[in-house]
Parts: C-alpha cells; structure tokens; sequence
C-alpha cells in the first residue's frame, strides 16, 4: 500500500509486519513488550477515545514525556483523528514551557510522570486553553491516567468507528500532522509546522539508504519530542524494524547488551564519549597488551574508502578487528549494522575509526524545518566520503547561494513557522528555497559539507572571518576538553571559553596527587593551566594563524541543558554563554594572564 500519512504506516505494519515486539521500553528493571497488534489496538482506541470526548480536527494535545511505547500510541491516534501533536522537550526551563504552551493553545497535556505533573500543573494553570491533563505512568492518586481516554475509545468502538473512517480520509498529505518547537540558541523557540508528507517523504526515502531490515531491532534513546529521533521511529516502523526504547540515559551500555540491537541513532557527543571511555580503558592496559591496542587504533585512524590504504594495510586491519575491534562491537551487544549520527557535525577520525572496526556511522544533516534530512552518507562506496554529510537525499534539492548559505528545496520544506507568518517569510524566498543558515560546499559535484553556521561566523579586527565549529570540534578532541566556545568578534584574535572534561581532569589531577577544594580551584592550579596551554599548542597546530585560540579561560562547571549552556539538541547557546561568562570574556581581551597561548 501506498504510506503518504503517518498512519498510513500503521496500516502496512498491519499488512506486512505484525510481530510479538513491536515496540518495548525497559522499566522498572524489565522489558514491557508491545505486540503490533496491542499497538494497533491501543492506538485506533485512543483515538475512538479522544472522538468520544468531543475532540475536532484540527486541535492542539501537547506531550511531555521520555520515549515510550505509548508516545506512538497517542501520536498516531492524534493523527487518525485529525489532532495536531505538540511534543515538547521535558528537559526545558519553565519559562520555555510558558511561552510554548501559552503560544501553541494546546487543549490538553499528556505528561509522563509524577514529577514533571508537579511541576507542569502550576504552569499550565496559567494557560486559558488548557482543559485536561493527563499522566502516562500508573498509580499518582488524583491525577488522570492516559488510559481513560483509551479505555473509553475501547467501550465505543462501534460508535465511533466510522466516523473516524471518514476523518481519515479527508486528511491529506499536506495537511499539518505536528508542531515542532526549535531548541533554539536565541530568543522564543519557532513552531514548525510539518505536514505528513513533509515527514513521511523524509522517512521513506531514508529507509532506502539504510542495511536494516524488516524484525531486526533498533535501541532509541534520543528525544522523540525532536524530529530527528521521530522522523526515524516512522522510518523504521515504515520498515517493519522493532523499536525498544532505553530505560533512561545511563542505562544505554546495558541496555545495549541485553537485546542486542542492529543499530540506533546518536549524535556525535555521544560517540565522542563513547570513543574517549574506549581509549581510557585502553590507556589503563599494560605492555603488549597497551601496545597492541594502541596499534589497533592508530591503523584505524588511518582507514580509507575502498580499500584505498592497499592489501597490506586491509590484512592488518583483519588482524586489527579480530584483536581489538571485535570487543568494541561486542560492547555495542555484538549485532550493531549502523549507527545513524546527528544533530551536529561529526568528527572525521570517528567515523574512520569506526568504520575500520566495522561499525558503520552514517553521518546526516538537516534541520527541523527540513523534516529534517537533506543529506547523509550511505553505507557503500561511493555514496560515502569522511568529513562531509554524504550525498543529497532522494526529491531534494540543493544549491549554494553566492555567499555560501546552503538553500534547500523540496518536499521535506516545513510549512511555515506557526503564527509567525513574517519569520517564514525570513527563511523561504519567493521561489521556495528554504535559507537554511548554514554554509556549506558539495565536494567532487556530489558530497554536501557543512563548514559553519552563517550566524556563528564572525569577523576579527583585522577583517579576518573566523568559522568557530570547526575549531571547536577539532578542539574537542582531545580527552581534556567536553566543551568548548570559540569567541573573538571584532578583535584581534580568537580566543576561548573552555569547560573541562572533569572526569578525565580528575583522573589526571589524582594522578599527579593534586589537592584542591572543588572544581573552581582545579581550574585555577597553575598545573592545569599548564596542562591545558600544552593541549591548545597542540590543536593550535593544526589550525591556521587566524584559526589559532591565543588566549581561553577555563570555566568550573560542566555545561548542560539543564544549566542552560547547552539547548537539548547540545548545541551551545551562545548568547547564554557571553552573557554568563561576561566577566570572563573582558578578562580574555582586556589583560594577558593565566591562558595566553
């Protein structure tokens, strides 16, 4: 059958799918399993439920939540009745959630848990449209369960059964099917409205690049809220794949080994530690052991596409995998085909590295206006190449604009920002061209690079441009560095704000039996400066004069969503940060002390 609306996929899953797990979510210690048929039963009776209730076509429920099976449930029975899904980040301060929930005139919430009930209620009293608000985890006295709007769709089914025929087939593919709020670094987030088709098309033209295939399984973890992680949930229930969904954060590793999954999506933050975690554990190996390991890794830090390297470099490799790499794939369960990488740009040596250990990471780009792929690399030569997002996606279109702005054209393009009729007008031209902000080059006539965001670029006193990405991915590289911020516009040089990777930084503080009080007097110690100077000489290196962090200023605390360095993307804010740090940044350019480079 033909899949032109996200519940469509529901109806091929019911053709060419069905099996004992679907979908599944590890909590309180076991897996909770969801037959295909339970998922089709729960969502066409949530949506019986929320007809039986008096919902209309066209009306707002926002969602709250982690990833869940049930997250699908009640998105795909909004989208049979005609809804629109409003998720939204539960990780977000209360003021975004004010200004969201105030701007998007949900009528009712779905919230997944007790603690995020207590906090959400005072705000969505504040909030005229708000009628309802209902829980997904069971057994808080006096709140609402999801369940009873399910339960009552189940009583009236026959009632409402051909009523929701109808509904269904008066929606088109271009009608709006969610609101999707941007993380945003600056400023009110946008609501992005995407059709069915924008996601739908997205999907299925994906499933075509990617080695899954229909019963194997798939772990996710990222926020099902951002459209990265739901664009791939339809992809993968598009292709009959199963989807078990992480108990929480930290628990991925053993989640990991316990069903053994044939891939999962990231961002490259993750991979990142991952990476780092692999070679500490290595580092703490001894004689040939170390030796070997290392090896190991330097050959795969030196792999090439299509076994460009030679046959005496590709029998040391076999070697290689057999020795060394063989334990990486057995922590990521064994099975794993591909790990799908977003969200931001992906160091090249992490790609190589892991594709010499034969892990496969497809590294994309997109945004949520764009549904949100454009590009990304496939697993076969030649339709891959390091260090760019791979080849445009099949009905895209793309071209450079004069001033190296990447512009976008196609039908992943979002419908427009939600009441702000002005700020669409801003990103999508005349002739549909979406402006995405970012400037790129496309390599060899095919290979779509990102080298900065158009907004982030600035310029030195000297008339100089500076792109700070791809300074600070190439600085976060190294072990000592988790984040890091490029600053310098209209002066002379650039400079840096650094967070610290404070777990490495404490492993090498004890060991060289350093004392200090906490993390603001471990920055401080004229022994890390010193160890930090000798890092940024060396990424200093391989960077141009005008690329070069002259001075940086170490800061004493991790940044994170939750702080409100980082946007729950893990992008940086950086208006948040120069503001934070203000008296930091004049320190940098206004005296040379502790940092100059």
């Amino acid at each position: 059958m033909e899949v032109t609306r996200t519940f469509d996929i529901l109806e091929r899953m019911r053709q060419n799918f069905m099996s004992d797990d679907a979908l599944a979510v590890k909590r309180n210690k076991k897996w909770d399993i969801f037959t295909s048929q339970e998922y089709l039963d729960n969502a066409y009776d949530f949506a019986y439920g929320l007809l039986a209730l008096g919902y209309k076509k066209g009306e707002k429920i926002g969602t709250v939540s982690n990833n869940r099976p049930e997250w699908n449930i009640v998105d795909m029975g909004m989208s049979m009745a005609g809804l629109i899904h409003v998720p939204i980040y539960p990780t977000i301060s209360d003021s975004e959630y004010e200004y969201i929930l105030a701007h998007s005139e949900v009528k009712t919430l779905l919230i997944s848990d007790k603690l995020l009930y207590k906090r959400l209620v005072p705000l969505a009293d504040k909030v005229e449209t708000i009628k309802n608000i209902y829980v997904f985890n069971d057994g808080i006295e006096g709140v609402k369960s999801w369940t009873e709007i399910r339960d009552l769709g189940t009583q009236n089914r026959d009632k409402y059964k051909e009523e929701l025929e109808t509904i269904k087939a008066s929606i088109k593919s271009e009608d709006m099917v969610t609101i999707i709020y941007t993380s945003g670094t600056t400023g009110n987030a946008k609501g992005v409205m995407l059709s069915h088709n924008n996601l739908i098309s997205n999907a299925i033209s994906t499933s075509k690049i990617q080695p899954l295939v229909a019963g194997e399984k798939v772990l996710s973890f990222l926020p099902l809220c951002h459209v990265y992680e739901r664009m791939l949930n339809y992809h993968f229930q598009y292709k009959g794949i199963k989807i078990y969904y992480a108990e929480n954060m930290a628990t991925i590793v053993d989640n990991l080994k316990e069903i053994n999954p044939h891939g999962f999506s990231s961002v490259p933050r993750l991979l990142e530690k991952v990476f780092d975690k692999i070679i500490a554990k290595g580092k703490d190996l001894e004689g040939i052991k170390k030796r070997i390991f290392f090896w190991a890794v330097e050959l795969g830090l030196r792999y090439e596409l299509n076994s460009a390297n030679g046959w005496f470099y590709e029998q040391k490799l076999k070697i290689a995998r057999k020795l060394i790499f063989s334990k990486w794939q057995e922590a990521l369960g064994g099975n794993v085909k591909v790990i799908i990488s977003g969200g931001a740009a992906l160091q090249p040596r992490l790609a190589r590295v892991f594709r010499a250990a034969g892990i496969n990471v497809q590294e994309g780009y997109g945004l949520t206006e764009t549904s949100p792929v454009i590009a990304v690399n496939h697993t076969e030569y030649p339709n891959i190449k390091f260090g760019t997002v791979g080849p445009i996606l099949e009905d895209v279109e793309v071209k450079i604009a004069e001033d190296g702005e990447i512009l976008t054209k196609g039908p992943h393009i979002m419908l427009g920002y939600y009441k702000a009729p002005d700020l669409t007008a801003e990103v999508i031209d005349e002739d549909a061209w979406f402006h995405t902000g970012d400037i790129g080059i496309i390599e060899d006539g095919k290979y779509l690079k990102i080298t900065d965001r158009k907004k982030e670029i600035f310029k030195l006193s000297s008339g100089k441009y500076v792109a700070p990405q791809a300074i600070e991915n190439k600085c976060k590289e190294s072990m000592f560095i988790e984040n890091i911020m490029v600053i310098g516009e209209n002066e002379k040089f650039a400079s840096a704000l650094v967070s610290p990777d404070f777990n490495h930084l404490h492993y090498w503080a004890t060991k060289h039996k350093l004392h200090y009080r906490d993390n603001e007097e471990l920055v401080r110690m004229p022994e890390v400066v010193k160890r930090y100077l000798t890092e940024m000489n060396d990424i200093n290196k391989k960077l141009s004069d005008t690329e070069k962090i002259k001075r940086f200023k170490l800061v004493c605390s991790e940044w994170t969503p939750n702080t409100g360095e980082l946007s729950p993307t893990l992008k940086l804010k950086r208006k948040f940060l120069y503001d934070k740090y203000d008296h930091l940044v004049k320190e940098i350019f206004q005296t040379a002390g502790s940092g100059n480079v």
